[in-house]
């Protein structure tokens, strides 16, 4: 069973998994796909089976023509349905711009880390997807997260966010986790609800 990033309607991103664009052509596919399964071969480095499925699987769709077109047709779909964190953006040359795309970023590499603590990162595409924002404009400003060690480049190309980085939300954005989010203590048990 393999363990492809899922939105919440089920759709899996073979793209984000391959780290390619949509818009990639065959010869990239197939080179950017041995340089990882190299690199997640099960035989070479334990612990990396599901990530080694997810490429495996990622490059059969998008390897194949017919199943790569019938993938690319719910790929947009499911484009068009994903929330676009600055649809009422100003000029993306303004510091409060830039602000904006800092906290999207650590945002949404929060919410991964959260969803996946070992593992919770995101590829640039996927922030691009996510913040609506071509990758080309984000590169400042994952450079300037990278370096205040807010956030990092994991093993797997991938970007996730740090203990400082989620520190800096909690005290400069005031991130505040919901009662309801926290895993309750075990040594006090909750009182029947009536």
């Amino acid at each position: 069973m393999t363990t492809t990033p899922q939105n919440k309607n089920g759709f899996q991103d073979h793209y984000e998994v391959l780290q390619l664009s949509p818009n990639a052509d065959t010869q990239t596919i197939n080179r950017v796909y041995r340089i990882l399964v190299k690199r997640y071969h099960p035989d070479r480095n334990t612990g990396t089976e599901d990530k080694f499925n997810e490429i495996v699987e990622a490059y059969r769709v998008l390897s194949d023509p017919d199943a790569r077109a019938a993938y690319d047709v719910k790929y947009d779909e499911n484009r068009t349905s994903v929330l676009k964190i600055f649809k009422g953006a100003a000029s993306s040359d303004s510091f409060d711009s830039d602000r904006r795309i800092f906290e999207g970023i650590l945002s949404l590499l929060y919410i991964a880390r959260r969803r996946s603590p070992d593992r919770g990162g995101m590829g640039v595409i996927q922030l691009e997807r996510l913040l609506g924002c071509p990758a080309e404009h984000l590169e400042f400003h994952v450079w300037y997260l990278l370096e205040k060690s807010w956030i990092l480049r994991q093993n797997n190309g991938q970007l996730a966010i740090t203990v400082a980085g989620i520190d800096h939300m909690i005290q400069d954005t005031g991130l505040v986790l919901r009662r309801d989010r926290m895993i309750a203590e075990r040594s006090e048990p909750e009182p029947p609800q009536l």
